[in-house]
């Protein structure tokens, strides 16, 4: 009852360390990410609220990348910790072998990568999904944050704007270009020309309404002079303008269902599964299904420090570099299963291989140690 107790005190201490070292690695990611957030956020016309909402999401995206370093630092502060300290010497004096500790790691591993998973496989997609979802013309909330004075914006598909002053909702000096069909009901011959542009003297802006005073409309059409129609008052509706922000689900944000539907089935409805990006689906599925099977790697990996030994190579400092290799070598991995095979066949197979022979290799280290002892 004593060793079971202590085992899932052991368990319990090793996942709070992992939540805090994750929590903290994605805040600092999160921090850093955060102003390219503002910049597209706020400067294209959305509010404050959709910022926060959008950087919460986004923290689920951010957070399984840290899963297994956080993993490893947690677990090395854990073995290193309890080396030398009165619960690991009651557990070795009552007779209990090392190789019953490395499955605890083992299984506490298991629950990790269980986590990972299900981050990766149903969370992040949705969260991410989700994030994009805000961004779409519903929560649009005001032109004025787009518009710099002396700046081309392009924050809208098709359609550029430069004002030379703008003080408050008012300004001087506008040019608008339109390639698209954002700005055709202003005329009845506009719905033939291939661009718009307008110039006004003086301007004023009112959320998705722009009052455009003392200007001229330029129409161009193919092979035909430009139409000019000038105006005294002009009143353009930019509620119909799209943002250039994406609005059809990338890889990342799709659900692992879909796309083990286009990899297998050759599911056309998604967009995922067009050709340009069968490369992408790859990559992103093994980042979800076949990188779990990594953490527990790391688990043998930290159990290494359970030996007695002074030799460098199996130090703290020596079992951290080795784990940090190895999950460089995932990340780097991962990006070239979607063109090589022989990377992905790799990918695949070697956490079972390096699981096999570093159980057996702990085994054997143990198993000396008790005949020199």
């Amino acid at each position: 009852m004593l060793q079971n107790k202590i085992y899932q005190n052991f368990i319990i201490e090793i996942l709070k360390t992992l939540l805090i070292i994750l929590f903290g690695l994605s805040l600092i990611a999160l921090t850093v990410r955060a102003v390219n957030f503002l910049d597209l956020i706020v400067e294209s016309g959305y509010p404050v609220g959709i910022y926060f909402k959008y950087s919460i999401l986004n923290i689920f995206g951010i957070a399984p990348k840290f899963i297994p370093l956080s993993f490893l630092l947690a677990l090395t502060i854990f073995v290193h910790k309890h080396k030398d300290d009165s619960e690991f010497v009651i557990l070795w004096t009552s007779g209990v072998k090392k190789i019953y500790l490395v499955n605890i790691l083992f299984f506490t591993s298991l629950i990790v990568s269980v986590l990972y998973l299900l981050f990766s496989t149903f969370i992040t997609p949705y969260a991410l999904n989700k994030s994009r979802q805000l961004l779409s013309n519903d929560n649009f909330n005001s032109f004025l944050p787009t518009i710099r004075t002396q700046q081309f914006s392009d924050s809208f598909k098709g359609f550029t704007f430069i004002v030379e002053k703008k003080k408050d909702n008012k300004m001087q000096n506008i040019f608008l270009h339109d390639k698209g069909s954002n700005l055709r009901n202003l005329s009845s011959n506009i719905s033939e020309t291939n661009e718009t542009t307008i110039t006004a003297e003086n301007g004023v802006l009112e959320k998705k309404k722009m009052f455009l005073f003392n200007g001229q409309i330029i129409s161009s059409k193919e092979n035909l002079d430009n139409e000019i129609i000038k105006f005294e008052q002009l009143t353009i509706d930019l509620s119909n303008l799209s943002t250039t922000t994406i609005k059809k689900p990338k890889v990342q944000e799709t659900t692992t269902l879909r796309l083990l539907s286009c990899i297998f089935f050759e599911d056309r409805i998604s967009r995922v599964c067009n050709k340009e990006f069968k490369k992408e689906i790859l990559p992103v599925l093994n980042r979800r299904i076949i990188t779990p099977f990594y953490i527990p790697v790391i688990s043998l990996i930290c159990a290494f420090l359970l030996i007695k030994t002074k030799k460098f190579y199996f130090n703290k400092i020596s079992i951290f570099i080795y784990g940090f290799i190895l999950l460089l070598f995932t990340e780097l991995a991962i990006r070239y299963t979607g063109i090589n095979r022989t990377m992905l066949t790799l990918y695949i197979v070697l956490p079972f291989l390096l699981m096999s022979m570093l159980y057996g290799l702990l085994i054997l280290k143990f198993s000396k140690e008790n005949k020199t002892t």
